[in-house]
């Protein structure tokens, strides 16, 4: 039983519109905080995907049971929209860093629009010296600010979708991109990539994420919203449920018994139901995500729900 005045734990998701300004561990400690302020029995928190701190939008934040899928979330793609500021590349590749190349050319609307199909597909891209890729076991910016020459290795990605959705200026010196990519995407390197196709040089001024796997922004609360709801104590008026990080998994029913077995981590075996992955519930409450391969269930992960 709850001791009084102490809120249960709260598993699921609650999704941030992080501002430009933070990183998405800040926002972490803003969520634990919360949770503290409203009382609320202490649970694991993670996040799903980092946003640089000159980002800002979607940032899914696990609570309880849905840290398990925290990783799930940095596989899945995601939506960007973006504006690539062309006559200088700075060494971040954003607003942030110093100048590196100066270029006096402008592309026409026409011209930009040309190169889009060539970033559009399966492609090979170099990610950004300052990321938080390692090599050989420390993160790259670390090895770019400390002076060192950082070689960072191609990569293949998939860009599903790339277009024009806006001019920031009625001259064509800053352009606003939608992208929709796959896990692994530098939207940093896109835009560079991008501008030296045209003939210039360019770098990221602007960048928002609109949708992080299941999630955009219509579901997304500001920290003030965060601090507001934890204040009143309902925070579970902004939660997400666990199963919402997993909308392309299918549900598969399962009996009590199948259920108590599944959560001793034990296979299930005689299950009608076609080979491949889904979410097992016993009355709409998830168990444990399994593998099926056509006769028996096999616990990929469980929740202790």
């Amino acid at each position: 039983m709850d001791e009084p005045g102490i809120k249960p734990a709260l598993h699921g998701w609650l999704i941030l519109d992080k501002p430009v300004g933070i990183g998405s561990t800040p926002c972490v400690s803003a969520v634990k905080r919360a949770l503290r302020g409203g009382g609320y029995t202490k649970v694991k928190v993670g996040h799903g995907g980092t946003l640089d701190p000159l980002a800002s939008g979607v940032l899914p934040i696990a609570l309880g049971e849905a840290t398990k899928l925290a990783g799930r979330m940095l596989d899945s793609d995601k939506i960007y929209d973006f504006t690539i500021g062309f006559g200088t590349e700075t060494d971040t590749l954003d607003a942030e860093g110093e100048v590196t190349e100066r270029s006096g050319n402008r592309p026409s609307l026409a011209e930009l629009e040309a190169v889009l199909p060539q970033f559009t597909g399966p492609i090979e891209q170099i990610p950004p010296k300052y990321s938080a890729l390692k090599i050989n076991g420390k993160p790259a910016y670390a090895r770019a600010r400390a002076g060192e020459d950082v070689e960072m290795k191609t990569r293949a990605v998939t860009v599903h979708s790339l277009v024009c959705s806006g001019l920031r200026r009625s001259t064509v010196d800053e352009i606003i991109l939608t992208a929709h990519v796959s896990k692994g995407t530098y939207i940093r390197s896109l835009a560079r990539d991008i501008a030296r196709a045209l003939n210039t040089v360019g770098h990221v001024t602007m960048l928002r994420r609109s949708k992080a796997g299941p999630f955009t922004l219509k579901s997304a609360i500001s920290l003030d919203k965060l601090d507001e709801l934890a204040k009143s104590r309902c925070l579970e008026q902004a939660l997400l449920p666990l199963a919402a990080g997993l909308d392309d998994i299918p549900a598969l029913s399962v009996a009590p018994d199948q259920a108590r077995q599944l959560r001793m981590g034990q296979r299930v075996i005689g299950v009608s139901a076609t080979a491949g992955l889904y979410l097992a519930t016993d009355q709409s409450v998830p168990v444990a995500l399994v593998e099926c391969d056509g006769i028996e269930l096999k616990v990929v992960r469980g929740f202790n729900l």
